[in-house]
């Protein structure tokens, strides 16, 4: 065990945990930070996406020992009361299906727009490629990246 400080959406944390653990299993398990969730395991699918220092990072493959003292971002810190542009064109476009995969979307979403505010279909398409949705959503999620892209350019 060895005793870590993490940073998660704004929180300081003291965790005594093994250093190997899988950042994931640290939000889900220890903090109990559940919109993170586990898909595949070997960071294929893109559904423990979380944003470490603003970036997308797959959580079930980053030991929790590589994030002490950075800035973690789980679906839970994006907005207290999910008024993320994002999350309200999610709604507004109707996204989700089956939801699972949406954090992990919603996510890589923020660092794509973070990066590029005003993406073609072909970036957004590259970007959300790496999160799989076994419904077939993605063109309600390009839909939903272009609704929250012009709300952040108008605000």
């Amino acid at each position: 065990m060895s005793e870590l400080i993490l940073v998660v959406n704004g929180e300081k944390f003291d965790l005594d945990v093994p250093p190997e653990m899988p950042l994931l299993w640290v939000l889900r398990d220890v903090l109990g930070l559940t919109g993170t969730k586990y898909g595949c395991g070997i960071g294929l699918c893109g559904t423990c996406t979380v944003l470490v220092d603003g970036k997308a990072i797959r959580s079930c493959l980053l030991p929790v020992t590589s994030v002490t003292e950075r800035e973690i971002t789980t679906i839970e810190g994006l907005s207290p009361d999910s008024s993320h542009p994002l999350q309200q064109a999610w709604v507004e476009e109707g996204v989700s299906e089956c939801g699972y995969c949406q954090p992990g979307q919603i996510l890589t979403a923020v660092d794509l727009l973070s990066r590029n505010p005003n993406p073609s279909d072909e970036e957004i398409d590259d970007a959300m490629s790496r999160v799989l949705c076994r419904c077939g959503s993605y063109n309600r999620i390009r839909r939903a990246i272009h609704h929250a892209a012009q709300v952040e350019a108008g605000s």
